[in-house]
């Protein structure tokens, strides 16, 4: 008996309802979401695991104050349970993963190597 091949291995799988779960969410976090502490959040990126049970949801805030940062994924992840639902009802898949929200400084972190880089240059140029 041939074995039947798969046109798309699992792990493409898991990434498209990853990307899915994040155009979602970017939609529904700020209509659904009436906490006043989820304001200027974005979803960065979700990572699903290989069962589809959890499902990591990288945050990023426009806010400067790290409590601030702080209380916007505690909202998030009170809500989780609300989104969550959400989500079913928009996913045409089994299992609708768990959802954890992380607050995700990658861009914070990228400004600050830029402005390290820009000041080392021009410490150089005025050396030169």
């Amino acid at each position: 008996m041939k074995k039947r091949s798969t046109s798309a291995p699992a792990g493409s799988r898991i990434k498209r309802i990853a990307d899915q779960i994040q155009r979602d969410l970017g939609e529904l976090i700020p209509l659904e979401v009436r906490d006043p502490r989820v304001v200027l959040v974005t979803v960065t990126g979700v990572e699903v695991t290989a069962d589809y049970a959890h499902a990591k949801v990288f945050v990023s805030s426009l806010r400067d104050d790290p409590e601030e940062k702080a209380g916007a994924v505690a909202a998030l992840n009170e809500a989780s349970g609300w989104l969550h639902s959400l989500l079913y009802k928009r996913l045409h898949i089994h299992t609708v993963p768990r959802l954890h929200f992380l607050l995700d400084e990658t861009g914070v972190r990228g400004l600050d190597l830029t402005r390290l880089i820009d000041t080392a240059n021009a410490s150089r140029a005025r050396d030169d």
